[in-house]
């Protein structure tokens, strides 16, 4: 699913995000939704959110 549209989305959800400090490299961290930060519906770099573990990134992936 696309990880630019907060439709796709949810609270709980399982993503791959990009933190800011990992922009360049493209590095990906992978968690679980806590909260949806962006409260654009479409983001061309990705939503951003907070995962469980309090790391904040735009989501790349939604498995």
């Amino acid at each position: 699913m696309d990880g630019r549209e907060r439709k796709n989305i949810k609270v709980g959800s399982k993503v791959a995000i990009v933190q800011n400090m990992d922009a360049r490299s493209g590095h990906l961290t992978h968690g679980v939704v806590k909260e949806i930060l962006d409260e654009d519906q479409f983001h061309l770099k990705g939503i951003q959110i907070k995962l469980k573990t309090g790391q904040v990134g735009r989501v790349k992936m939604i498995k």
